[in-house]
């Protein structure tokens, strides 16, 4: 990725491969007046309410756009691989979850947008009054969007606007853009009129500008927790947002779980993308009855994963969005082991973009890779003799998302469910496991309000009563 100026007019932004720096594409960038140009635009849909459009036009649009997606499904896999360094396998999956999201917001969109009856009548002053509830569109939305999941997270942040009826400003991450702008242009072809649905890709100046707006009326955010808390500090008054960081997913096994099916679900669970997931498997509490079996099998599988292009076939593991990602990795790692880790299989740079899968041993609990969201294909596995001891370490940071316990052992289950502080819990099952319906939630520093399609759609709609005499 790299911007320079053309002309001394036109500012564009090369998109490279994470994997080798090859150019993918050049593409113009937008500054402060396009910024403005947008939000009047999107101000003056919202404002023309005589032009809004009909729920069954939105769901005809969102039918259409999701044909589209689905006829380029592979074109859109490659280019998650291409921008983003997520494996083929991975992609197309994440492409299936996109169409399926599309989907899933036409599903709720009779729910979300459903009033009621307010019964009259119990009071005399209430005598002779009929009352109900609608609810209609919150207003313009500007969305930012993160690079992990080029084309799912935009499909989260954007179709609950078009499914509601709000217009939507999209500005996706500067590492990963040709998603997020290809997905605009069906949105287009599928019939929904320019000014209802744009993309800017921008810097982080004019992105503020536009946050910062008072002519906004909800913002979506998924990126770091610096970066989110700061723009909301900077809201206007009475915009609504939502934001999701990350969190340092930690994970209790005991010594009754089966570790035939703990070790393949904490591989996928930590490596998945490189490890670049908001609820990656990162900190491993097990029974020190089992914790160093446990330890040394996830080791070796971690030393089978094939890491390398995203786009061949065979690729498990891809690169770091950024080189300086892999050096902060190996910085942190390197800490870890300076200070006491048993390092187990990893460690080390395999490329200037490429980190070996690492797995460490009781690192130090103050160490970074214990204490900050790691955001690379890094696990922490932790001996321990008591788990409510574990739990409280799992507890002891300022994220939390979500979390996971192992076990075969109902009660142990349920009391570990209890005692987590999370928005989740997986019982038997790794921490980046996800379905677009369910909610998704930091928190603490790690997001504030809840994700989901559904979710997000009733984040984006506001009620109205009338009544009748």
């Amino acid at each position: 990725m790299k911007a320079h100026t053309q002309k001394k007019t036109v500012l564009t932004l090369d998109v490279s491969s994470p994997f080798d720096g090859s150019l993918i594409r050049t593409i113009p960038m937008q500054g402060a007046d396009d910024a403005e140009a947008m939000l009047e635009k999107a101000l003056a849909c919202y404002r023309n309410r005589d032009g809004w459009l009909e729920h069954h036009e939105r769901i005809a649009i969102l039918e259409k756009l999701a044909i589209s997606i689905e006829s380029e499904a592979d074109d859109f896999a490659l280019l998650i691989a291409q921008e983003g360094g997520k494996p083929l396998t991975d992609a197309r999956v994440e492409v299936a979850r996109a169409i399926d999201g599309i989907g899933l917001a036409i599903k709720e969109l009779s729910q979300v947008m459903r009033g009621e009856e307010i019964p009259m009548g119990h009071t005399p002053a209430a005598t002779g009054r009929t009352a109900f509830t609608t609810y209609e569109p919150i207003g313009v939305v500007v969305a930012i969007s993160a690079f992990n999941h080029p084309l799912n997270l935009i499909v989260h942040q954007v179709v609950p606007a078009i499914a509601v009826g709000c217009p939507v400003i999209v500005k996706p991450a500067q590492t990963t853009p040709l998603n997020c702008i290809r997905f605009v242009e069906l949105v287009y072809e599928a019939g929904l009129s320019e000014e209802w649905c744009q993309c800017i890709v921008c810097d982080r100046n004019v992105a503020e500008q536009l946050v910062t707006d008072s002519r906004i009326h909800f913002f979506t955010f998924v990126g770091s927790a610096k970066v989110g808390w700061m723009l909301r500090s900077k809201l206007a008054p009475g915009v609504r947002c939502a934001l999701e960081h990350g969190g340092v997913a930690p994970v209790i096994v005991d010594d009754t779980a089966s570790l035939d099916t703990v070790i393949p679900s904490l591989l996928k669970g930590g490596f998945y993308h490189a490890g670049q997931v908001c609820v990656s498997v990162q900190r491993v509490f097990a029974a020190e009855s089992i914790a160093t079996d446990l330890a040394q099998q996830l080791a070796e599988g971690a030393g089978k994963l094939k890491v390398g292009d995203a786009t061949k076939e065979d690729t498990e593991v891809g690169p770091l969005i950024l080189p300086g990602e892999v050096e902060r990795v190996h910085a942190w790692v390197t800490e870890a082991v300076d200070n006491g880790a048993q390092l187990l299989t990893g460690g080390k740079k395999l490329s200037d973009t490429t980190y070996a899968p690492t797995v460490l041993f009781n690192p130090p609990m103050d160490a970074k890779v214990s204490t900050l969201e790691i955001f690379g294909p890094v696990v922490c596995v932790y001996a321990y003799q008591d788990r409510g001891e574990a739990i409280d370490r799992a507890n002891g940071l300022d994220m939390a998302f979500q979390a996971a316990v192992y076990t075969n052992d109902l009660a142990v289950a349920r009391d570990t469910i209890k005692r987590l502080d999370a928005s989740t819990v997986l019982v038997n099952d790794h921490t980046a496991f996800r379905v677009d319906w369910m909610p998704f939630a930091g928190r603490r520093t790690s997001g504030y309000g809840i994700g989901g399609i559904g979710y997000t759609m009733h984040d984006m709609v506001q009620h109205k009563m009338a009544v009748f005499k």
